[in-house]
């Protein structure tokens, strides 16, 4: 991973973009493919439509990686100037006491509070034991009345974002920060577009830059029916399993992108799940599986779009994600990448037919 890759990752992850609030994620990738792509659209919910494309006769490629994080909205202000929060996508409330979080009002001004949290002294044995609920969480910004929020221009249905720096930890292969659910997958796609665009390859390539997947997998919906692509792959993160008391599962930091068999929206398709480890091996790239019962990724809604598409996950291990913090590993970037940019490289129309016809093994 070189000092561009990893500015692109810091950059990326540092941008505030929660579901339904990805604009000026959008316009960073944008800016970095214009000169890239030979086509960059939307379509009407927003997704980012990116095209490398040479020759109409050739396979087309979709590569789907989804550009908002979780976050939260302004669900009510309190006459004391605290901020109640409602979740947007998946939180657990224990990774969120005392965390700074930062809101942003309709003229695009920030302001950055901290969630309150009780000191332990007075706290009865029972209270301190209990999982809190969300709705029972306020963002503290330092004023002291709902008027001081209204007058910030802050209003019910803004976006707080949790607020995160990036950061290369003390092995220097290991990297904190927000968002890399999923703008790690994001930074890849952009890293691999760069590097595509100068080889000549048998096939076609669009990379969606999805919104709302942490709500729903929405933008995946509408972005796959409009591109039609003949294989869809849905690059994302995975739960890194190397942590005290995790369960045995070989997913870890720096063991390379894990293949997606299931997990709790879709099966991926045999014949390409084959086809991905056969170039892995080949090509000597480390991989691991990805085998679950629970979550989905934006292959839930790419794999039934129309009369069904070519499709798998490919995962990328990650601690702590849906947190203000979680790390992912320089080697898993690197790997993920090569894996992509061979895959590329050996779908051709010949390799398309054999998958076509590989459908219902």
């Amino acid at each position: 991973m070189n000092k561009s890759s990893l500015k692109l990752l810091k950059e990326l992850t540092e941008l505030n973009g929660i579901s339904g609030f990805e604009n000026d994620v959008r316009e960073y990738i944008k800016n970095e493919l214009k000169n890239i792509c030979t086509s960059i659209t939307t379509d009407n919910l927003g997704s980012l439509i990116c095209e490398l494309k040479t020759d109409e006769t050739k396979p087309l490629i979709m590569f789907t990686a989804h550009m908002d994080e979780v976050g939260f909205l302004v669900n009510s202000i309190l006459d004391n100037g605290m901020i109640r929060l409602k979740p947007v996508g998946g939180w657990w409330s224990h990774v969120l006491l005392a965390q700074e979080m930062v809101v942003t009002n309709h003229k695009h001004q920030e302001f950055i509070g901290v969630i309150g949290a009780e000191p332990p002294h007075g706290l009865t044995r029972e209270q301190k034991n209990q999982v809190l609920p969300i709705d029972t969480l306020y963002l503290d910004i330092g004023v002291s009345s709902k008027q001081d929020i209204l007058d910030l221009g802050i209003n019910i249905g803004d976006s707080i974002t949790p607020l995160t720096k990036f950061r290369v930890l003390n092995d220097h292969k290991t990297l904190l920060g927000k968002a890399f659910d999923n703008r790690l997958s994001v930074a890849i796609i952009i890293d691999l577009f760069k590097t595509i665009k100068k080889l000549d390859i048998p096939a076609n390539v669009i990379f969606v830059a999805s919104i709302q997947e942490e709500i729903g997998c929405r933008g995946a919906k509408t972005s796959t029916y409009l591109v039609e692509p003949d294989i869809g792959f849905a690059i994302d993160v995975t739960e890194s399993y190397d942590t005290p008391g995790a369960e045995n599962n070989p997913s870890r930091l720096g063991t390379g992108p894990a293949l997606a068999l299931m997990d709790g929206a879709s099966i991926s398709h045999r014949g390409l799940f084959d086809l991905v480890e056969e170039v892995a091996k080949r090509k000597s790239i480390p991989y691991t599986y990805d085998l679950c019962v629970f979550g989905g990724t934006d292959s839930s809604e790419i794999h039934k779009t129309k009369m069904g598409i070519i499709n798998m996950t490919l995962s990328i291990p990650c601690r702590y994600f849906h947190s203000h913090t979680s790390l992912v590993h320089k080697d898993d970037f690197d790997n993920t990448k090569k894996l992509l940019l061979n895959l590329i490289k050996a779908i051709d129309n010949d390799k398309l037919q054999m998958l076509k016809e590989s459908k219902y093994l």
